[in-house]
């Protein structure tokens, strides 16, 4: 029986976050599309070939056809249409930012048990082959205790000034949609939740993060220094430095090793490189999430893992003397 998507907005993500890895799955689909401009949700269907455009959001979610719902709005409205997907009985894959901040994830994640559905927050580095060897490589002591992580994810900058991501309401910030990596990065290595010991902001406009740079700290005792940019003058960079007592890791590119990466591990067993396959991370993803729907498989990035995920998130803003999202 075939697997049926419901696609909200006609996101720039969508097709390569989604599409391309549903399109690889025979008993997969993309079923239906709804957008704030019907006009647009018409176009973005007839170009990816989604057989059918419903008028609004709730059309889709009342549509008995869909099994699941994928989310790719302004994180300010992540929390109102998963939590009326949940309660429509449908299982959820949202991009991330989950939420904007750790309460309204909180909710999200009752919700989410109260209707029985999976709900997945769109981190898909995380199931890439790659981020399993970087963890071994931490876990197995081959480059002794962590001392310090560093981790950076940087864009291309200025973003425009009309970009959702420079928008507070819409739940703008670099650390809700670049930052989070970073953040999410170190929290996966090291399997345990760090305190916020600092936060600094670079603010364009008011409120809105365009670099936030955090150092954070672990209960072994390890420190790290997290940093996402799209201010001007920034250019691409998605890296993870790790120092141990015996050695370091670098890993390039976790963000879509797909596209290029690397894994240098120096430690007790002697320098290596490793690279792995060019599978796309969204098509991890998707494997993921088809696990946890049809075969009850947990997940790494579930909607427990964005509450601590989040919490972290709303203790930088705090600590850089910005509201939260949603605030």
């Amino acid at each position: 029986m075939t697997f049926n998507f419901g696609v909200l907005g006609a996101a720039k993500i969508t097709p390569m976050a989604l599409l391309e890895p549903v399109s690889a799955e025979p008993l997969t689909r993309a079923y239906c599309i709804a957008a704030r401009d019907p006009i647009r949700a018409a176009a973005f269907a007839k170009t990816h070939h989604i057989g059918k455009v419903h008028p609004d959001y709730q059309a889709v979610l009342d549509d008995p056809v869909v099994d699941a719902v994928y989310i790719a709005l302004p994180i300010s409205e992540h929390a109102q249409w998963t939590n009326k997907a949940l309660s429509a009985g449908k299982h959820v894959l949202c991009e991330k930012s989950l939420a904007s901040n750790a309460a309204e994830a909180l909710g999200m994640q009752h919700q989410a048990k109260h209707s029985n559905r999976v709900l997945m927050e769109a981190f898909h580095y995380r199931y890439h082959p790659l981020f399993d060897a970087a963890i071994e490589v931490i876990h197995s002591g081959e480059i002794g205790t962590v001392e310090h992580l560093e981790a950076l994810f940087h864009v291309k900058g200025p973003i425009p000034t009309d970009d959702i991501r420079r928008n507070y309401a819409l739940g703008g910030g670099v650390l809700m949609d670049i930052g989070c990596y970073p953040v999410s990065w170190v929290r996966h290595l090291m399997q345990s939740e760090p305190q916020v010991m600092r936060a600094n902001a670079v603010t364009d406009p008011e409120e809105v993060d365009v670099e936030m740079t955090a150092t954070l700290s672990f209960s072994n005792g390890a420190a790290a220094m997290i940093q996402g940019s799209m201010q001007a003058g920034a250019d691409f960079k998605a890296v993870i430095e790790v120092v141990g007592s015996k050695g370091q890791m670098t890993v390039r590119n976790p963000l879509v090793p797909q596209l290029g990466h690397e894994l240098i591990v120096t430690g007790i067993h002697g320098s290596r490189r490793v690279t792995f396959d060019q599978r796309a991370s969204y098509a991890y993803q998707l494997d993921a999430f088809l696990g946890a729907v049809q075969r009850g498989h947990s997940l790494w990035t579930d909607a427990k893992d964005a509450v601590k995920q989040l919490t972290v998130i709303d203790a930088c803003y705090k600590k850089a003397g910005l509201r939260l999202r949603g605030g």
